[in-house]
C-alpha cells in the first residue's frame, strides 16, 4: 500500500511491474512474491519509462531525470522555478520521446503544460493551458494520441506524426456521471481504458468513443491502470489516499490486479 499511487508501468526488460508513490518521491518496484521495492528519486516522482539502452527516464518535481542503468539518477535542468506546479504523468511516444504534463498542487485552471523530452535532451512544450495533465497513450498503429486533462471531464484525442505532433485535438469521450478522467492506457484492440478518479473505477472505450465496460474497484481514488504480465492480459490498477478517509475507504492506496479479457501493448521505450 502507498499513499499516492500512479503510472504503472510493466517492462520484462527490469522484472515486470513500476509504479511511483508520486507524493513521496518514490519509484515502486512489484517483485514475484508480491512484495514492494522503494526507491526515492526526488521530492516527486511523477512518471517512469525504461530507456531503450537500460535504466529509466523519470518526471521528477520541475521536470526531468534520467536513471542509468547502474542505478544513478541525474536530474535535468529544472523547466519552471514555481514552487506551487509540480509534474504529474507522462507517456513515450512512437518516437522515442518522452511526455511529461504538470499541474498546480492547488489545481489552478489553465498553469500547466504538457512537456516533450527528446533524445538529445532538448525539451519543447506541447500544450499549455492544461489544469491537471493526466493520462497519454497511443493507439495501436501510432496515428492517434489519447490524452486526460481531468478537469475537462473528457478524454481527447489528437492525431500523431513525428514531424506534426499532436495534432487536431478534439473529443473523443466525455465520461458520464461528472467522472473525473485519470491516468489511461490502451489495449491491443484500440479500446482505451482510463481510471475514474473520483468514480472507483476503470472504463473501456471502444476505439469509437463509446463506452463498452465499467470494471468497478474496491478503492474510491482510482489513479491510473496499465496491462502486465507474461501475456499482457492483466490489467494492474493503482489508487491514492490523498484527501481520502482511509477509515472508511481501508483500501485506498492498495495495488489491484484484474483479467482484462484482453491483450495491452508493449511499453514503448525513450530513446535518450
Amino acid at each position: 500500500m502507498v499513499y499516492h499511487g500512479e503510472g504503472p508501468v510493466w517492462y520484462s526488460g527490469w522484472g515486470g511491474l513500476r509504479f511511483v508513490d508520486m507524493l513521496a518521491g518514490d519509484v515502486m518496484s512489484l517483485g514475484k512474491d508480491g512484495s514492494l521495492e522503494r526507491r526515492h528519486v526526488g521530492k516527486v516522482a511523477a512518471a517512469v519509462r525504461p530507456r531503450r539502452d537500460g535504466g529509466a527516464v523519470i518526471g521528477v518535481a520541475r521536470g526531468f531525470a534520467l536513471e542509468d542503468p547502474d542505478g544513478t539518477v541525474t536530474a535535468l535542468p529544472q523547466l519552471w522555478s514555481e514552487a506551487g506546479v509540480r509534474m504529474n504523468e507522462g507517456g513515450c511516444d512512437p518516437h522515442g520521446r518522452f511526455y511529461c504534463g504538470s499541474m498546480a498542487y492547488d489545481q489552478s485552471p489553465g498553469a500547466a503544460s504538457l512537456y516533450r523530452l527528446a533524445p538529445d535532451g532538448s525539451v519543447a512544450v506541447v500544450l499549455t493551458q492544461v489544469t491537471v495533465s493526466n493520462g497519454l497513450e497511443w493507439s495501436p498503429d501510432g496515428a492517434r494520441a489519447y490524452y486526460n486533462d481531468t478537469a475537462t471531464g473528457t478524454i481527447s484525442v489528437f492525431d500523431y506524426d513525428r514531424t506534426g505532433g499532436l495534432t487536431n485535438r478534439r473529443t473523443f469521450a466525455e465520461l458520464p456521471g461528472g467522472g473525473r478522467p485519470d491516468g489511461l492506457t490502451v489495449d491491443a484492440e484500440g479500446g482505451v481504458w482510463t481510471a475514474v478518479s473520483n468514480g472507483g473505477a476503470v472504463y473501456r472505450y471502444g476505439p469509437d468513443g463509446v463506452l463498452e465496460e465499467k470494471l468497478p474497484v474496491p478503492a474510491s481514488k482510482v489513479t491510473a491502470c496499465t496491462f502486465g504480465g507474461e501475456h499482457l492480459d492483466e490489467l494492474f490498477i493503482t489508487t491514492s489516499q490523498e484527501n481520502v478517509d482511509s477509515r472508511e475507504d481501508p483500501l485506498a492506496g492498495s495495488l489491484f490486479r484484474a483479467d482484462a479479457g484482453v491483450s495491452g501493448l508493449p511499453v514503448r521505450l525513450f530513446a535518450g
